[in-house]
Protein backbone atom coordinates (compact mmCIF):
# COMPACT_ATOMS: atom_id res chain seq x y z
CA UNK A 1 0.00 0.00 0.00
CA UNK A 2 1.40 3.18 -0.64
CA UNK A 3 2.63 5.68 1.87
CA UNK A 4 0.21 8.64 0.59
CA UNK A 5 -3.00 7.24 -0.59
CA UNK A 6 -4.42 8.61 -3.72
CA UNK A 7 -7.55 10.86 -2.94
CA UNK A 8 -10.70 8.86 -4.50
CA UNK A 9 -12.58 11.10 -7.56
CA UNK A 10 -16.38 12.21 -6.11
CA UNK A 11 -18.12 9.54 -8.55
CA UNK A 12 -20.64 11.03 -11.20
CA UNK A 13 -22.53 9.58 -13.93
CA UNK A 14 -20.94 11.59 -16.86
CA UNK A 15 -23.94 10.29 -18.91
CA UNK A 16 -26.33 11.93 -16.82
CA UNK A 17 -24.76 15.78 -16.65
CA UNK A 18 -26.85 18.61 -16.69
CA UNK A 19 -27.23 20.65 -20.02
CA UNK A 20 -26.57 24.18 -18.73
CA UNK A 21 -24.75 25.07 -15.67
CA UNK A 22 -24.35 28.67 -14.14
CA UNK A 23 -21.75 29.49 -11.65
CA UNK A 24 -21.84 32.89 -9.62
CA UNK A 25 -18.13 33.13 -9.09
CA UNK A 26 -18.08 34.29 -5.69
CA UNK A 27 -15.63 34.96 -2.87
CA UNK A 28 -12.65 36.31 -4.63
CA UNK A 29 -12.26 39.55 -2.48
CA UNK A 30 -12.62 37.31 0.66
CA UNK A 31 -10.28 35.17 -0.22
CA UNK A 32 -7.32 37.78 -1.09
CA UNK A 33 -8.62 39.34 2.12
CA UNK A 34 -8.09 35.90 4.33
CA UNK A 35 -4.57 36.33 2.78
CA UNK A 36 -3.46 39.42 3.31
CA UNK A 37 -3.81 40.60 -0.30
CA UNK A 38 -5.88 43.04 -2.11
CA UNK A 39 -8.87 42.26 -3.33
CA UNK A 40 -7.71 42.93 -7.10
CA UNK A 41 -4.97 39.74 -6.50
CA UNK A 42 -8.38 37.46 -5.43
CA UNK A 43 -10.21 38.43 -8.81
CA UNK A 44 -6.49 37.32 -10.86
CA UNK A 45 -6.69 34.28 -9.24
CA UNK A 46 -10.48 33.83 -9.82
CA UNK A 47 -9.73 34.47 -13.67
CA UNK A 48 -7.71 31.09 -13.65
CA UNK A 49 -10.01 29.18 -11.54
CA UNK A 50 -12.45 30.24 -15.03
CA UNK A 51 -9.74 29.14 -17.28
CA UNK A 52 -9.75 26.07 -15.46
CA UNK A 53 -13.57 25.12 -14.72
CA UNK A 54 -14.41 26.32 -18.44
CA UNK A 55 -11.95 23.99 -19.65
CA UNK A 56 -12.78 21.27 -17.50
CA UNK A 57 -17.07 21.66 -18.45
CA UNK A 58 -16.20 21.33 -22.30
CA UNK A 59 -14.02 18.48 -21.76
CA UNK A 60 -16.97 16.57 -19.73
CA UNK A 61 -19.64 17.36 -22.23
CA UNK A 62 -21.45 20.27 -20.64
CA UNK A 63 -23.26 22.08 -23.33
CA UNK A 64 -23.47 25.27 -21.60
CA UNK A 65 -21.99 26.97 -18.87
CA UNK A 66 -23.03 30.88 -17.69
CA UNK A 67 -20.41 32.27 -15.26
CA UNK A 68 -21.12 35.59 -13.64
CA UNK A 69 -18.84 37.83 -14.39
CA UNK A 70 -19.81 41.74 -13.72
CA UNK A 71 -23.18 42.81 -12.49
CA UNK A 72 -24.95 45.66 -12.90
CA UNK A 73 -24.46 46.84 -9.24
CA UNK A 74 -20.07 45.94 -9.62
CA UNK A 75 -20.13 49.28 -10.76
CA UNK A 76 -20.63 50.56 -6.80
CA UNK A 77 -17.18 49.26 -6.30
CA UNK A 78 -13.85 50.98 -5.84
CA UNK A 79 -12.36 52.26 -9.04
CA UNK A 80 -9.50 50.46 -8.89
CA UNK A 81 -10.99 47.14 -8.45
CA UNK A 82 -13.39 47.88 -11.47
CA UNK A 83 -10.59 48.83 -13.18
CA UNK A 84 -8.53 45.85 -12.54
CA UNK A 85 -11.78 43.60 -13.01
CA UNK A 86 -11.68 44.93 -16.65
CA UNK A 87 -8.12 44.23 -17.44
CA UNK A 88 -8.71 40.79 -16.51
CA UNK A 89 -11.31 40.48 -18.37
CA UNK A 90 -9.08 42.03 -21.23
CA UNK A 91 -6.70 39.55 -20.94
CA UNK A 92 -8.85 36.62 -20.72
CA UNK A 93 -11.15 37.84 -23.99
CA UNK A 94 -7.72 38.23 -26.23
CA UNK A 95 -6.25 34.94 -25.10
CA UNK A 96 -9.22 33.25 -26.26
CA UNK A 97 -9.35 34.87 -29.12
CA UNK A 98 -5.51 33.67 -29.90
CA UNK A 99 -6.55 30.18 -28.53
CA UNK A 100 -9.99 30.01 -30.13
CA UNK A 101 -8.80 27.42 -32.75
CA UNK A 102 -7.36 25.17 -30.59
CA UNK A 103 -10.22 25.44 -28.10
CA UNK A 104 -13.04 25.29 -30.14
CA UNK A 105 -15.32 27.17 -27.28
CA UNK A 106 -18.29 29.90 -28.07
CA UNK A 107 -18.72 32.51 -26.62
CA UNK A 108 -22.16 34.36 -25.78
CA UNK A 109 -22.21 37.93 -24.30
CA UNK A 110 -25.47 38.12 -21.59
CA UNK A 111 -25.71 42.04 -20.21
CA UNK A 112 -26.03 45.62 -21.78
CA UNK A 113 -21.95 46.58 -23.23
CA UNK A 114 -23.01 50.15 -24.16
CA UNK A 115 -21.03 51.00 -20.55
CA UNK A 116 -18.14 49.08 -20.91
CA UNK A 117 -14.43 50.15 -22.00
CA UNK A 118 -14.39 50.80 -25.53
CA UNK A 119 -11.42 48.12 -26.55
CA UNK A 120 -13.67 45.71 -24.01
CA UNK A 121 -16.79 46.54 -25.77
CA UNK A 122 -14.98 45.13 -29.50
CA UNK A 123 -13.19 42.62 -27.93
CA UNK A 124 -16.49 40.87 -26.33
CA UNK A 125 -18.34 41.87 -30.51
CA UNK A 126 -15.38 39.81 -31.90
CA UNK A 127 -15.16 36.96 -29.83
CA UNK A 128 -18.37 36.21 -29.73
CA UNK A 129 -18.80 37.08 -34.02
CA UNK A 130 -15.52 34.74 -34.20
CA UNK A 131 -16.29 31.91 -32.07
CA UNK A 132 -20.12 31.67 -33.14
CA UNK A 133 -19.09 28.96 -36.32
CA UNK A 134 -18.35 25.98 -32.98
CA UNK A 135 -21.47 23.96 -32.18
CA UNK A 136 -19.52 22.14 -28.87
CA UNK A 137 -19.45 23.72 -25.43
CA UNK A 138 -20.72 27.55 -24.81
CA UNK A 139 -19.79 29.88 -22.73
CA UNK A 140 -22.13 32.32 -22.08
CA UNK A 141 -20.32 35.51 -19.52
CA UNK A 142 -22.78 37.88 -17.80
CA UNK A 143 -21.47 40.98 -18.39
CA UNK A 144 -22.78 44.16 -17.10
CA UNK A 145 -25.96 42.04 -16.21
CA UNK A 146 -29.04 41.91 -13.65
CA UNK A 147 -31.51 39.79 -13.70
CA UNK A 148 -34.01 42.39 -13.20
CA UNK A 149 -32.43 44.41 -15.97
CA UNK A 150 -32.89 41.75 -18.33
CA UNK A 151 -36.89 41.11 -17.83
CA UNK A 152 -37.36 45.13 -18.05
CA UNK A 153 -35.46 44.88 -21.05
CA UNK A 154 -37.25 42.10 -22.43
CA UNK A 155 -40.54 43.71 -21.46
CA UNK A 156 -39.73 47.16 -23.44
CA UNK A 157 -38.68 45.28 -26.59
CA UNK A 158 -42.28 43.48 -26.45
CA UNK A 159 -43.73 46.46 -25.90
CA UNK A 160 -42.22 48.00 -28.85
CA UNK A 161 -42.94 45.38 -30.92
CA UNK A 162 -46.66 45.77 -29.74
CA UNK A 163 -46.55 49.30 -30.47
CA UNK A 164 -45.49 48.70 -34.07
CA UNK A 165 -48.08 45.79 -34.72
CA UNK A 166 -45.99 42.97 -34.86
CA UNK A 167 -46.61 41.30 -31.52
CA UNK A 168 -49.85 41.43 -29.43
CA UNK A 169 -50.05 41.09 -26.31
CA UNK A 170 -52.20 38.29 -26.33
CA UNK A 171 -49.72 36.40 -27.99
CA UNK A 172 -47.28 36.40 -25.21
CA UNK A 173 -47.12 33.47 -22.84
CA UNK A 174 -43.91 31.84 -21.40
CA UNK A 175 -41.46 30.57 -24.13
CA UNK A 176 -42.10 33.40 -26.29
CA UNK A 177 -41.09 35.91 -23.18
CA UNK A 178 -37.92 33.71 -23.01
CA UNK A 179 -36.97 34.75 -26.39
CA UNK A 180 -36.33 38.41 -25.48
CA UNK A 181 -33.82 37.57 -22.89
CA UNK A 182 -30.37 37.69 -22.81
CA UNK A 183 -30.52 34.05 -22.84
CA UNK A 184 -33.10 33.45 -25.38
CA UNK A 185 -32.93 30.14 -27.37
CA UNK A 186 -30.72 28.18 -24.85
CA UNK A 187 -31.81 25.89 -21.89
CA UNK A 188 -32.45 27.06 -18.90
CA UNK A 189 -29.94 25.99 -16.23
CA UNK A 190 -30.46 22.89 -14.72
CA UNK A 191 -27.55 23.49 -11.58
CA UNK A 192 -26.49 26.54 -9.81
CA UNK A 193 -23.56 26.81 -8.11
CA UNK A 194 -22.36 29.37 -6.12
CA UNK A 195 -18.73 29.14 -3.90
CA UNK A 196 -17.90 31.29 -1.01
CA UNK A 197 -20.72 30.47 0.99
CA UNK A 198 -23.36 33.44 0.71
CA UNK A 199 -27.16 31.69 0.11
CA UNK A 200 -28.91 34.54 -2.17
CA UNK A 201 -28.84 34.62 -5.87
CA UNK A 202 -27.86 37.86 -6.39
CA UNK A 203 -29.83 39.03 -9.23
CA UNK A 204 -28.56 36.10 -11.49
CA UNK A 205 -30.64 34.72 -14.15
CA UNK A 206 -34.25 35.65 -12.37
CA UNK A 207 -36.30 34.33 -14.85
CA UNK A 208 -34.31 31.24 -15.95
CA UNK A 209 -33.65 29.94 -12.57
CA UNK A 210 -37.16 29.19 -11.97
CA UNK A 211 -36.84 25.48 -11.61
CA UNK A 212 -32.49 25.29 -11.20
CA UNK A 213 -31.21 23.47 -8.77
CA UNK A 214 -28.94 25.34 -6.53
CA UNK A 215 -25.73 24.06 -4.82
CA UNK A 216 -23.47 26.36 -2.43
CA UNK A 217 -20.08 25.36 -1.18
CA UNK A 218 -18.18 27.63 1.42
CA UNK A 219 -15.09 27.10 -0.85
CA UNK A 220 -14.18 30.55 -2.55
CA UNK A 221 -14.27 30.69 -5.98
CA UNK A 222 -10.64 30.98 -6.46
CA UNK A 223 -10.31 27.40 -4.55
CA UNK A 224 -12.36 26.34 -6.84
CA UNK A 225 -11.35 23.01 -8.58
CA UNK A 226 -12.31 20.11 -10.61
CA UNK A 227 -13.14 18.10 -7.68
CA UNK A 228 -15.61 20.49 -6.19
CA UNK A 229 -17.35 20.98 -9.54
CA UNK A 230 -18.02 16.68 -9.50
CA UNK A 231 -19.22 17.31 -6.02
CA UNK A 232 -21.63 19.65 -7.01
CA UNK A 233 -23.26 17.50 -10.07
CA UNK A 234 -22.68 14.07 -7.91
CA UNK A 235 -25.43 16.30 -5.60
CA UNK A 236 -27.57 17.44 -8.34
CA UNK A 237 -27.90 13.74 -9.47
CA UNK A 238 -28.89 13.09 -6.08
CA UNK A 239 -31.98 15.02 -6.40
CA UNK A 240 -35.58 14.45 -7.73
CA UNK A 241 -36.49 17.06 -9.83
CA UNK A 242 -40.27 17.08 -9.62
CA UNK A 243 -41.20 20.85 -11.36
CA UNK A 244 -43.75 20.95 -9.30
CA UNK A 245 -45.16 17.54 -9.03
CA UNK A 246 -45.01 14.76 -6.81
Amino acid sequence: MPLFAKKEETAVDYGQLPQHVAIIMDGNGRWAKARGLPRTAGHAAGAETFRTIATYCRDIGIRYLTVYAFSTENWKRPAEEVSAIMGLLKKYLLEAIEDMEKEKVRFVFFGDMAPLPDELRELARRTQRDSAKFDGCQVNICLNYGGRDEIVRAARTFAAACAMGAAKPEDLDEERFSGYLWSGGIPDPELIIRPGGEKRISNFLLWQSAYAEFYVTDVSWPDFTKEDLRKALAAYQGRQRRFGGI
